[in-house]
């Protein structure tokens, strides 16, 4: 699914913006705007850089913690590491493979987008929740490239804040 999604200024410029589309002929199913008393922005997920951060790093946790463990044990297992001697020989593997487990986890939140989330790592091309905030309004228009890209033409008549043209990677 491609989108273009453009921030506005305030409420005037967003609805006559969405008339605008509308008199070009675009379906209104694939028109949406997104602000004060229209759509919340958890109706579009990809809107919302912490929250991808969060399910990258959650997916992630779900081969890598597992990998992680197997991984421990082997290692344990191959070197035959005594960390702890009263835990014996195979409380040493359940030890290793633990840890192994720990950085697995550590993995997915450092490669899946955590330190992003914790330490504000926000593009400022994709900080439409701050621009919301501010009171500004987004426009998104869904659909097949043909759609997408007239309502790019168009909506870059109408000098928008900002302008950006993607495709969604759930899809």
């Amino acid at each position: 699914m491609n989108y273009v999604v453009a921030v506005l200024a305030d409420r005037m410029r967003a609805e006559a913006a969405y008339s605008k589309l509308e008199a070009e002929g675009l379906p209104t199913e694939t028109v949406s705007i997104v602000g004060q008393g229209y759509k919340d922005i958890e109706a579009f997920s990809f809107l919302d850089p912490k929250k991808g951060a969060r399910r990258q790093a959650w997916l992630m946790s779900f081969w890598l913690v597992p990998f992680g463990f197997v991984g421990g044990y082997a290692f344990n297992l191959s070197t035959q590491f005594e960390l702890f001697p009263w835990a014996g020989t195979l409380g040493n593997h359940l030890i290793g493979a633990l840890f192994g487990a720990i950085a697995g986890a550590m993995g997915s939140f450092f490669v899946g987008g955590g330190t992003g989330l914790l330490f504000g790592g926000e593009n400022a091309s994709v900080a439409y929740p701050r621009q919301l905030k501010q009171g500004k309004y987004v426009i998104v228009v869904q659909g097949a490239p043909n759609v997408t890209n007239r309502a790019n033409r168009l909506l870059k008549e109408l000098k928008p804040e900002d302008i950006e043209s993607f495709i969604d990677p759930q899809t």
